[in-house]
């Protein structure tokens, strides 16, 4: 009493089988899976640098903040100098990207005054004791920090992967506020 298998009927009356269509399942499937894997990689790395730009930002103008108001005296507390204490200041904001001496060579503090015959309209005045003098411009930067990519960069078939870096820089500055106290300046940039 075995009866046989009925196969089904397509739209047209034409039999459609079970089998031929699993494998075009497994190929739409494909089809599907390969973009949209593609489109997530895009956007956990693009994620991924927005997140550490932004926290890069964040740690140069917290440590803009501090370093216009710091006073020789928080200086001497803490025994370092104003570059010191804003190069610390960067460091200790930066949830980890900028650790150690490698991270801390990424960062650089110039001390700036504004000057009408300049075509910049400021000179630097780092390398001068009295850089950090109150009215002067302190600028904190980060240049070329080397963000490593999360999933290697499939531009096309006749292309290869990139996984090469991406460079970061941020920027931040104020003017130094008017102080009776004002701390050594340190070694800068």
């Amino acid at each position: 009493m075995n009866s046989p298998r009925a196969t089904p009927i397509g739209e047209h009356g034409l039999k459609t089988s079970h089998k031929g269509r699993r494998g075009s399942e497994t190929v739409e499937f494909t089809f599907v899976l390969l973009p949209l894997l593609a489109i997530m990689f895009v956007l956990i790395d693009a994620s991924w640098a927005i997140f550490a730009k932004s926290t890069l930002l964040y740690a140069v103008r917290t440590a803009v903040r501090s370093g216009i108001t710091v006073t020789g005296t928080q200086a001497s507390a803490a025994h370092q100098t104003l570059t010191q204490m804003v190069k610390s200041s960067v460091q200790s904001s930066s949830l980890g990207l900028l650790k150690g001496n490698t991270g801390l060579s990424y960062i650089q503090v110039h001390y700036l005054t504004q000057d009408s015959s300049s075509s910049t309209g400021v000179t630097d005045v780092s390398s001068h004791s009295t850089g950090n003098a109150p009215g002067n411009i302190m600028q904190v930067s980060i240049n070329n920090f080397p963000l490593p990519a999360l999933m290697p960069r499939v531009y096309g078939l006749a292309f290869h992967a990139d996984s090469s870096a991406t460079n970061l820089t941020v920027v931040s500055a104020d003017q130094i506020g008017a102080s009776g106290d004002v701390p050594p300046i340190g070694t800068a940039p």
